[in-house]
């Protein structure tokens, strides 16, 4: 008798036992952020960038020159009200991004970083090429050969921008992981921090504003080139749905056909690399 109530107590232990495991890892599993699969995000931000030297070429009737390791810069606003203006969201630069996770770990993400990048001008730059125009055009001042020796680029020999903007649309490959534990964050669900990485190429589609030895400007967007990127970010989830995200963002842009004056004949080409800070807020929520 007393074998078999030590066996019934024994088997009441474990069936309570299991019961507790099952309903323990239940509600891990019930935690919204215990998996990714099927969910969708959305984000919105800004950004600053740093851009290597470049020799950008201009060619076109009567000039072909090289301004050899030319430097730029951004555009930055700083804390706008602009950022969140559905009228003057363009202006600032800033940062698009949509994704679906295709499992707990990875999704793809189609991005728009409106970049602004400025030629640094009025300064003493090595320029190889010559200008040539003909007698009647303004630029024909400009006319001479350039041996590769310094000379001044004023505003009124070049002024060469992609401010309406620099803009890299491309695809992006993420991976996507939740480092919680190691800061001992026991409920993710109110509050999550997760390290992301990604790869991403794609094209640039920029809005030049050049003013060219005296000639008409193009302003209008054109498909110029195309990018490649490595992005790695820190995510912090909070209340299941919501989060903030920096990123580091490096990458090469080579664009052969930039427009530069209304001739369609007439262009620059550049490529550089470029190393981008970002900072953004969104939402991540199941379909």
């Amino acid at each position: 008798m007393k074998q078999i109530l030590l066996r019934s107590i024994a088997l009441v232990s474990l069936t309570l036992l299991s019961t507790l495991t099952f309903a323990q890892d239940n509600t891990d599993l019930q935690k919204y952020t215990a998996n990714n699969k099927g969910k969708f995000y959305i984000s919105w931000g800004g950004n600053r960038e740093t851009f290597s030297e470049s020799d950008i070429r201009f060619k076109g009737d009567g000039y072909d020159f090289t301004i050899d390791n030319a430097t730029a810069e951004d555009k930055p606003k700083g804390w706008h009200i602009d950022y969140i203006n559905p009228t003057r969201m363009t202006i600032p630069q800033t940062n698009f991004k949509a994704g679906y996770f295709i499992s707990d770990k990875y999704n793809i993400s189609l991005g728009v970083d409106h970049m602004k990048y400025v030629m640094n001008r009025n300064r003493s730059q090595n320029v190889t090429g010559y200008v040539n125009l003909p007698a009647d055009e303004e630029g024909s001042v400009f006319n001479q050969e350039f041996d590769g020796s310094e000379y001044v680029v004023s505003e009124d020999f070049l002024k060469f921008e992609h401010t309406n903007g620099l803009n890299y649309v491309y695809l992006e490959l993420n991976r996507f992981d939740d480092i919680s534990s190691i800061f001992k964050i026991n409920n993710t669900d109110k509050f999550q921090l997760n390290i992301t990485e990604g790869l991403g190429a794609g094209v640039l589609y920029p809005k030049s504003n050049t003013t060219l030895l005296g000639k008409d400007t193009y302003d209008e967007f054109h498909l110029s080139g195309y990018g490649f990127s490595a992005t790695v970010g820190l995510n912090l989830t909070f209340f299941k749905y919501f989060f903030i995200q920096t990123d580091l963002r490096g990458g090469f842009i080579n664009m052969p056909d930039i427009r530069t004056t209304s001739n369609a004949n007439e262009s620059a080409s550049q490529h550089f690399w470029f190393l981008q800070r970002v900072f953004s807020i969104g939402g991540r929520f199941r379909l």
